[in-house]
């Protein structure tokens, strides 16, 4: 600390990188470090009381009034195929982004209010935290629960079909009947699962989005039924395969990869044989199909692959992508849609695809990201009716892992995601305090957003 410069607030200037060290409860703003944007973030600061602010130079801001309205840079950080502007565009999120006001014009007060109303600001962010966590609480034991029914389901399909399609119709129909019952459906980013559960935990993410998805798509309750059941079996042909070829780093060996894509076709028949529907059958059969006709098993292209198996191919993807065998290869959330809409576009039905963009954002959950502040948080939650502004866990030295900021951008307009990252661009210090997922799963929860 010998080190560090202070100024005295009179001499604080905009474009100021500033670290206030109080309590994060003894001041109005969202973060205790962060660039000064304006005038009146420069009025509550000299408001504090302080004789002296500790500023970094370094990663002060200190340019011209015209140069600090330009538009922020593009994710260098990320080398994605597509920049976020071009999927929002895809994505019709545009249609969401209505123009914010400002914090005065929305709450109808003067330049000085910040300081006044320190305290009742404070506390609602506290609650506003405390209810999102609560939220992602309850998400995490639903998704327990619900990754062990897809575990029994799966394992005891072949000895007790009645009883394991009973269990899969059963969780499909309840977590359908929630999402339908809520006209705003929170995304969640999940704690990491053990290896053994990964296939199950990724059957459960697949069929929880896709039927996300499908909800966005105004399917009707039984063809919802049907994309649940046929996403949490859809890889039961895979039983049979040899761990080491399953769980194996890298690409395949040609005989190898012939042998995984067999499981399509023995999925199907053993689904058939199991007695489950003819349209869940036709799901598993064709989830690997792609729509320019560059899939298996059998390179159907267009109308011939099924709208199930449509929503369950993008869906599958997604996960794969996001959760590779080989750890090493997996991309970011941000990364997997970019690519998904910038490479790989031919292979999908783009309405669903698009659709699926905007449910989860430009920077769904998992994502690591900067924001205008030059503070790096990482994407925990987004609403599906409210993408463009998710919830960010948010680094912050001063403050307790344990106690970090969570930080709702719907309240907090001034602020803004500059970027996204790269989970190897993180010092030691924010990868330990953020803790990136190694797996990226998804559940979902009820709207934890006060007004």
């Amino acid at each position: 600390m010998g080190d560090a410069e202070y100024v005295a607030p009179e001499n604080l200037a905009v474009g100021m990188f500033v670290i206030l060290e109080l309590s994060w409860l003894k001041h109005p703003f969202s973060f205790n470090s962060f660039v000064v944007q304006n005038e009146e973030e420069l009025a509550t600061l000299r408001s504090l009381g302080l004789k002296k602010i500790r500023i970094d130079r370094s990663r002060s801001q200190l340019v011209s009034a015209a140069a600090t309205v330009a538009a922020p840079a593009a994710p260098a950080d990320v080398a994605a195929p597509a920049a976020p502007a071009e999927v929002a565009e895809v994505a019709e999120v545009a249609e969401v982004a209505a123009p914010v006001e400002s914090p005065a014009q929305l709450e109808g007060t003067s330049d000085t209010a910040p300081a006044v109303s320190m305290a009742d600001e404070k506390t609602l962010r506290m609650e506003q935290s405390r209810a999102l966590r609560a939220s992602i609480a309850r998400a995490e034991k639903q998704a327990a629960k619900a990754a062990k029914t897809v575990r029994h389901a799966t394992t005891s399909l072949r000895t007790e079909p009645a009883k394991a399609i009973g269990m899969a119709n059963d969780l499909v129909a309840g977590i359908a009947e929630s999402l339908l019952g809520s006209s705003e459906v929170m995304v969640h980013l999940l704690g990491d699962q053990g290896d053994g559960d990964a296939v199950y935990h990724h059957s459960l993410s697949v069929a929880v989005l896709a039927l996300i998805l499908g909800k966005a798509m105004e399917l009707d309750a039984d063809t919802l039924q049907t994309v649940g059941v046929a996403a949490i079996f859809h890889d039961i042909g895979m039983a049979d395969a040899p761990s080491n070829v399953l769980h194996k780093n890298g690409p395949l060996p040609q005989a190898e990869q012939a042998a995984m894509r067999q499981h399509c076709e023995i999925g199907a028949k053993m689904a058939l044989r199991c007695g489950l529907p003819e349209a869940v059958v036709a799901a598993i059969l064709q989830h690997h199909e792609r729509l320019d006709g560059s899939g298996y098993p059998y390179r159907l292209t267009g109308d011939q692959i099924g709208q199930v198996a449509r929503i369950i191919a993008i869906t599958n993807h997604y996960d794969h992508l996001c959760n590779p065998a080989n750890v090493a290869a997996a991309l970011t959330a941000f990364e997997a849609l970019s690519t998904m809409f910038a490479r790989q576009k031919n292979w999908f039905d783009m309405a669903m695809l698009a659709k699926l963009i905007r449910i989860l954002g430009v920077y769904p959950p998992g994502s690591i990201v900067q924001l205008s502040t030059g503070a790096t948080a990482m994407v925990i939650s987004v609403n599906t009716a409210r993408p463009l502004q998710p919830m960010l866990l948010v680094y912050d030295a001063v403050i307790p892992k344990s106690d970090a900021i969570i930080l709702d951008l719907e309240k907090s307009p001034e602020i803004s995601i500059s970027k996204a990252l790269r989970t190897a661009s993180l010092a030691p210090a924010v990868h330990e305090y953020l803790s990136p997922r190694k797996r990226v799963t998804y559940y979902f929860g009820e709207d934890a957003r006060t007004d």
